[in-house]
């Protein structure tokens, strides 16, 4: 199973999870906010469209949302499967997922979510760097960059994003689960959803996620 779907709060090792699967499986890792940028760049017709609307402070609608990500599914670099992060947010586009996925080749095979304690959470936060040029994600304090703050896989330098503080990631989390609590059940009716333990450690995730996914690799 290849076209899969990753859900999790923030801080639960999503982004580290996402670029060990695209890279031992070979399929694309497709964020909600690098399929944004992808389009705006490539000045496709969807993406002018997106640009125009974030330029003037709007929200980008679902329809728009949609029709981008059935766009990036299109690609030939998806056929051997993919990995979507942050899409859906909602059951809409769930249920759009769900009608044009087949339709392009493309139908959702799994659902994993990474599920960690809130207070375990408001712990990792603090500790957390991002890599502002491929996205990996580190841990001063559980899992360090081979040299202290730089990528280990770009050797780009590690951030700090401003919203990683206790007060901002509480809010975030609240919208999180908010928005994601209700494509949990949907994907559990579904009979798709797989939820792992993210508090085991690094490697014991990745081996459970791993063996989900099967041996060929």
């Amino acid at each position: 199973m290849r076209n899969i779907i990753l859900m999790g709060p923030p801080g639960a090792g999503k982004g580290t999870q996402a670029v060990n699967i695209s890279d031992t499986y070979k399929i694309p890792h497709i964020s909600t906010g690098d399929m944004f940028r992808e389009a705006i760049g490539n000045k496709t017709p969807l993406g002018l469209q997106a640009k125009a609307i974030i330029e003037s402070g709007g929200l980008v609608p679902d329809s728009l949302t949609i029709a981008l990500v059935e766009e990036r599914l299109s690609h030939e670099d998806c056929a051997n499967g993919y990995l979507l992060d942050g899409f859906p947010r909602t059951i809409a586009q769930a249920e759009a997922l769900k009608q044009f996925g087949p339709k392009i080749g493309r139908a959702v095979e799994l659902v994993i979510n990474i599920a960690v304690p809130d207070e375990v959470l408001i712990e990792r936060i603090a500790g957390r760097r991002v890599c502002p040029k491929c996205g990996a994600s580190y841990n001063i304090v559980a899992m360090k960059p081979r040299v202290e703050g730089i990528c280990d896989r770009c050797g780009a330098e590690l951030i700090q994003r401003k919203d990683d503080n206790p007060e901002s990631f509480k809010v975030r989390l609240e919208n999180y689960y908010a928005q994601t609590q209700p494509l949990l059940d949907y994907y559990e009716k579904e009979g798709l959803l797989h939820s792992f333990d993210g508090t085991v450690g690094y490697q014991n995730l990745q081996e459970g996620i791993f063996a989900l996914l099967g041996a060929e690799r």
